[in-house]
């Protein structure tokens, strides 16, 4: 049933309901539906779009880009893809609420999915098409009929024919044709074939003379496959041939040779076929009652051969067309099923003409119709596939604000969709529109607003008991706070809700202030007066006044000038600014383009990552009195801009691939080489270079393993010359003699030798002789034919078996003698005539590509070879014959790896600025890595964030003026009053402490505090000591937070920061009363560790901490220098130590005094007069003003302990006594010490060895925060 609209689910931003059942009730006439439900909380999931084409291009190196314009690229590539994120319940709510089928769903922000997001890039291959490859073509073929079933048309032709030796990809079609046809007449097909021809026998039962010699032939059919011979009857069957076998007294001569090859394929008018064969002279003839022998021209036979005319025709194929329809099977594939319809089996067509070589086309009627390729056949239909895109996602939000985008431009919002699947063969197309925008909907009249102060009120007391939440007497002057209203205006100045100012103006100003009730004593003046004019800028001074106002006129101290100023002088204002350039430049930053759409796909190469940028310094602007200011005063932006150049990448670059090289063998496998040499180092971080070698140059070599024919170059031997005899008798020409012939190497083709070539191409071992000494028989004498070749031996080759040739007589001798032996043997040895075979394999070819692939999936090679037992490569047919086992695959796929180029994130929005003000703010973006390289792809750079300088903008903060001096009235000394101001400074945020004041309004915007502190206090009361008071210095600052640590390492306590102040005594007689020096301690955090050393020498030995300050305290007593020396006699006096040379010495601040035999007696305190002085400010311990000794502390001052001061002016300014003493005892001791010398060197036996004690200085020491001070 369907669901009232009143009890459908709704849909709540974070959750949803989803029904489950149904449960149908009848109450009465009323029917209820009760739905059970569930609750599911929204959630989110990445999404993909669908890969996209596989892409060469983007892999080729910059040396190859000129390839990205070729079609057919191949091999290993890249193909992208989007990534996006769905509301993933969206899916499963629209199955529940719609009857329509499953749909994308839209795409939200991304910034809603988790989780790792799915990779957008991978490697894919394109198979390389396999390109057609032919053999030679054969030797012509009879002429024969077309169709030897249909014998109607007395027409032939001669065929010849080649095959494929490696077939395309995409069939036959795609190979040149395979059969060339020339016409002819009297066409057969069958024929006899002559075999051989019988020994010439004479006629009559003579032993010599004329005779016949009968063929030997059989029935071959127009292919030359033997068949019977009832299929040659109607052929003439071939006659005896007429021959003589030469008596005792006639001339010998040899067999005639074969045929020569012809030498022309076909005849024409200037050119004819001709083939030649020769015989030779034996033995001459007696020269009475024998036959002569023939001059040399009968020695040779010549006949015309091919003489059929050079017309060679063939059938020539066009490509396959389009696959389409089949119009007779449309019926059947209409009632095929409805998942089927869209796929269905059509037909293609090609064009199929007749070619007459080196004219063109001709009529079909010319070329053999047996041959003719197919011009129709089947294909299937590819599925039609529809375009997928997602919905589109909601609009972008507006800004919130009135103000306009960047450029003054309009702001916009924008949507867009994804395509999640492409369309192919004929679907649904895709739509144009992917990415829409609009303007943002602004009011007609976009408001402005302002705050609106009104004056103060009065001063109101606020008690002393409440401040301090405890009950007390009700108090009629003191500190206060007043008040004022602020409102929110337009404009035009009309009354607005507060909320619009807060939304769109500035931020609020105070609304309270500290001020100060008056008591009945104090003086009352009246408000400052504005200041005088100023005649110019940037001269003179201008002047504020006010009044005593009252009773404060008859006060006398409200006429102190000094406490209560009437005037106020200050420069006259100056408005003329400086601009200058602040800090370092930034990195060098490309300009960002625009991203049109969201759906586009970044593919490696599409992003620039080079050329020229802009590079970025901050503007500082300074007033005529050197304070830093807003840079719009100086008519700035903020920023010096500077063209800047990023390099781009130079890749590695090598030659193009030489030619391959000769096989390195002649016979047998070996191997090809090609390479390529470096051109140009990489450098800018281009795409690496292979390995170098040695000599640091880059060298790429592939090597494939060839095969050459041991028969493609063969030895040719001409005829033997006529016998050269050496003991020539004149009368019977016959005796020792030499014959000579020419050999050379030649190509061996299908239809025989055909051009000379070098000689080394053939095998040296089976060159046949050149030259041959022999006997030329006299008249009479018996002539043998020449030898036949040997027979071959038995395998295995075992030593034990023979081979033989053989030769027969051409003319007997006459009566009475014999010929001779006509029979040879030899043992059948290895390696020597006698040998085994076997199959060798090559090593692996490096990976072969396609000429248009750049890496991805190639193909390696090897090759077998025949190898003989004595290890020389020999024709396969050797192994062949023996049909040994192949158990070798010749082919393996291999695959080159690709070289992907790193890829890259996109950079990141602009972080915020690290500093609110000042001239150290930096804004960072960053890029991460997507993909790394692989391969001898183009690395990752180094710079994966950039930064850029803030705007300088002046940092304002409230701070204490100094402390006035301490005032006391009506008396000359006492508990008094000091007060400060609470002003507002700038500085430049470097932390320099330079600072100026400001005027107040620029500091209205912060909370009134100083370093985080709230409490502001302006005055304080203070102690202006009498003659002969005691009275503290101020405190020094805070020492550096320090560790409690052992050997490096810090315990477990809390680290602290400790602070003293010193006691200074006015009057000697005083010391005793005043207090011991002070010191503070408070808690920090992350203390540093120091090690401490005694340093120095005997006369100045001081301890000295790890940071290089001299310290009180800190270094361990037993390690004094001196402490682990031993004097004799030892140093028991007061005061005194022993040296490191063994002498007993006084401690700092004392001197010696000798006995008459010098020796120390003891150690009298040096007198040191020390004035206070300001300490460094790199010491822990500062001084400063006296303040009260009397005041109330909180913290618990630690007992450091005495400093005494002596003051040798009493008063009055008289001397004092004790002066006196200390001037006669002096006087005492240079008379002791002048009679000490003078013994010294009365007496040299025994010297007595003195370390010399200059008057030591006294030494600044540095409180370093330890208790034991």
């Amino acid at each position: 049933p369907s669901i009232h609209p009143s009890i459908r689910p709704s849909i709540h931003p974070s959750c949803f309901y989803i029904p489950i059942k149904y449960l149908n009730f009848n109450i009465g006439s009323k029917q209820l539906y009760i739905i059970p439900v569930f609750h599911v909380d929204f959630s989110y999931a990445w999404r993909t779009t669908e890969w996209s084409e596989c892409r060469v291009d983007a892999l080729l190196s910059q040396q190859d880009r000129r390839r990205g314009n070729q079609t057919g690229l191949c091999g290993g590539g890249v193909q992208s893809r989007e990534v996006y994120c769905i509301q993933a319940n969206a899916e499963l709510l629209s199955y529940i609420y719609s009857n329509k089928d499953k749909q994308a769903s839209k795409p939200v922000d991304v910034q809603l999915c988790k989780g790792t997001t799915p990779s957008t890039t991978q490697l894919c291959h394109i198979p390389c098409p396999v390109e057609c490859e032919v053999s030679l073509w054969g030797a012509w073929g009879p002429c024969t009929f077309e169709n030897c079933n249909e014998r109607i048309v007395k027409k032939g032709f001669k065929f010849r024919r080649r095959t494929i030796t490696n077939y395309p990809t995409g069939g036959e079609g795609n190979c040149p044709h395979l059969v060339e046809a020339i016409p002819c007449d009297d066409p057969s097909c069958f024929s006899w074939q002559l075999v051989k021809l019988e020994e010439c026998i004479p006629e009559e039962d003579m032993d010599c003379g004329e005779g016949t010699q009968t063929p030997q032939v059989r029935c071959v059919n127009s292919q030359g496959t033997e068949v019977e011979k009832e299929m040659c009857a109607e052929e003439v069957y071939p006659s005896s041939v007429a021959c003589v076998v030469p008596c005792p007294k006639d001339c010998a001569l040899s067999l005639w040779t074969e045929w020569s090859t012809c030498s022309q394929t076909c005849s024409s008018k200037t050119a004819e076929g001709k083939q030649m064969r020769t015989r030779a002279i034996l033995a001459y003839n007696a020269g009475e009652g024998g036959s002569s022998c023939p001059n040399t021209s009968a020695l040779q036979e010549v006949r015309n051969c091919n003489e059929h005319p050079c017309i060679v025709y063939h059938w020539q194929t066009g490509p396959w067309g389009q696959c389409v329809e089949d119009t007779t099977t449309s019926t059947l594939n209409s009632s095929s099923s409805a998942e089927k319809s869209t796929c269905t089996v059509g037909v293609q067509t090609r064009k199929v003409i007749c070619i007459k070589v080196n004219v063109g086309q001709v009529p079909p009627k010319k070329c053999p119709e047996a041959p003719r390729p197919e011009s129709v056949r089947p294909c299937l239909l590819p599925c039609k596939r529809d375009c997928i895109v997602t919905p589109f996602s909601e609009w972008t939000e507006c800004p919130t604000s009135c103000e306009t985008g960047a450029n003054g431009q309009k702001n916009k919002q924008f949507r867009y969709r994804m395509i999640i699947q492409m369309s192919a063969n004929g679907g649904q197309e895709c739509p144009d529109v992917l990415y829409e925008e609009k303007d943002c909907a602004t009011p007609s009249v976009c408001p402005g607003y302002r705050w609106k102060t009104h004056k103060w009120r009065k001063c109101q007391l606020v008690p002393w008991s409440i401040r301090r939440d405890s009950k007390g007497a009700q108090e009629n002057c003191g500190a206060g706070v007043q008040t004022r209203a602020i409102s929110c205006r337009q404009l035009d100045g009309t009354v607005a809700d507060v909320v619009q100012c807060l939304k769109f103006a500035s931020s609020m100003p105070v609304m309270s202030q500290p001020c100060q009730l008056l008591c009945r004593d104090d003086c009352q003046l009246s408000n400052w007066s504005k200041f005088s004019p100023c005649t110019s800028d940037c001269v003179g001074v201008r002047t504020r006044r006010r009044a005593l106002v009252g009773k404060s006129k008859k006060k006398d101290k409200c006429k102190n000038g000094q406490m209560y100023p009437l005037s106020e002088t200050q420069y006259c204002p100056c408005d003329k600014y400086n601009a200058q350039p602040v800090g370092n430049w930034s990195d060098c930053i490309l300009p960002e383009g625009r991203v049109e759409s969201a759906v586009v796909m970044k593919v490696q190469g599409d992003v620039k990552e080079c050329g020229q940028g802009y590079r970025y310094q901050a503007m500082v602007c300074y007033d005529q009195d050197n304070k830093l200011v807003e840079t719009s005063r100086c008519n700035s932006h903020g920023y010096i801009e500077e063209a800047c150049i990023v390099p781009c990448p130079s890749d590695c670059k090598l030659s193009e691939w030489s030619n391959w090289s000769r096989c390195s063998k002649s016979c047998g496998s070996g191997v090809k080489v090609r390479s390529k040499w470096l051109r140009e180092k990489p450098y800018n971080g281009g795409r690496p270079c292979p390995k170098l070698d040695h000599l640091n140059q880059v060298n790429v070599y592939e090597v494939v393993p060839c095969v050459s024919d041991c028969s493609q170059y063969i030895w040719v031997a001409e005829p033997w010359s006529v016998w050269k005899v050496s003991n020539v008798d004149l009368k019977e020409n016959c005796g020792e003699g030499v014959q000579t012939r020419r050999v050379r190497c030649m190509l061996n083709t299908v239809d025989g030798p055909s051009d000379a070539v070098e000689d080394y191409l053939c095998d040296p071992e089976e060159m046949p002789q050149g030259t041959r000494e022999n006997r030329l028989p006299c008249p009479e004498d018996c002539v043998l034919s020449d030898w036949s070749p040997w027979t071959q031996c038995d395998l295995p080759c075992s030593g034990k078996r023979d081979r033989e040739r053989t030769a027969f007589a051409l003319r007997l001798p006459k009566e009475g003698e014999d010929c001779p032996v006509s029979m040879q043997t030899e043992p059948c040895l290895l390696n020597r005539n006698c040998f085994h075979y076997s199959y060798n394999i090559t090593d692996w070819s490096t990976c072969q590509l396609s000429a248009n692939a750049v890496c991805g999936i190639g193909l390696k090679t090897r090759m077998l070879d025949c190898v003989r037992s004595d290890g020389k490569s020999v024709d396969l047919k050797y192994c062949e014959e023996l049909r040994l086992e192949k158990k070798w695959q010749m082919n393996a796929s291999c695959t080159v790896e690709c070289p992907v180029n790193c890829l890259l994130s996109d950079w990141s929005a602009w972080s915020d600025c690290s500093q609110t003000c000042g001239l150290e703010g930096k804004m960072w973006r960053r890029r991460t890595v997507v993909e790394a390289s692989q391969g001898d792809g183009r690395p990752c750079p180094s710079q994966m964030e950039q930064w850029k300088p803030c705007p300088v903008r002046p940092c304002y903060r409230w701070q204490y003026g100094p402390w006035s001096e301490c005032r006391v009235e009506e008396v000359v000394c006492g508990v008094g009053l000091r007060f400060r101001n609470l002003s507002c400074f700038v500085s430049d945020g470097s932390g320099d402490g330079k600072s100026s004041i400001v005027e107040e309004e620029l500091c209205a915007r912060l909370e009134q505090a100083v370093d985080g502190d709230q409490n502001i206090i302006l005055e304080e009361t203070c102690t202006l000591p009498c003659p002969g008071d005691c009275y503290l210095m101020e405190w020094s600052d805070w020492s550096p937070c320090q560790s409690v640590c052992v050997k490096g390492q810090r315990l477990d306590f809390t680290p602290v920061q400790v602070r003293s102040r010193a006691v200074i005594a006015q009057e000697p007689e005083n010391i005793a009363q005043c207090p011991d020096q002070e010191w503070q301690t408070r808690p920090c955090s992350i203390g540093e560790c120091y090690e401490y050393q005694w340093m120095g020498s005997p006369q100045l030995i001081w301890c000295q901490r790890s940071d290089a300050i001299n310290v009180t305290g800190g270094c361990p007593p037993v390690l004094l220098p001196g402490t682990d020396q031993s004097c004799d006699p030892p140093c028991d006096k007061p005061q005194t130590f022993c040296s490191e040379e063994g002498v007993c010495m006084c401690k700092e601040g004392y001197t010696e005094v000798l006995t008459a035999e010098g020796m120390l007696e003891q150690c009298t305190p040096i007198p040191v007069l020390e004035i206070p002085t300001a300490v460094d400010k790199k010491s822990d311990v500062k001084t400063s003003r006296a303040i009260n000794p009397t005041l109330p502390t909180t913290e618990q001052p630690g007992r450091v302990g005495r400093t005494w001061y002596l003051q040798p002016f009493g008063p009055d300014g008289k001397l004092k006594t004790w002066v006196y003493g200390v001037a006669a005892g002096v006087f005492v001791l240079l008379v002791f010490i002048v009679s000490m010398i003078y013994l010294a060197c009365k007496k040299p036996k025994k010297p007595q060895r003195r370390q010399n004690n200059n008057r030591l200085k006294p030494l600044t020491l540095a409180y370093d925060g330890d208790a034991d001070m």
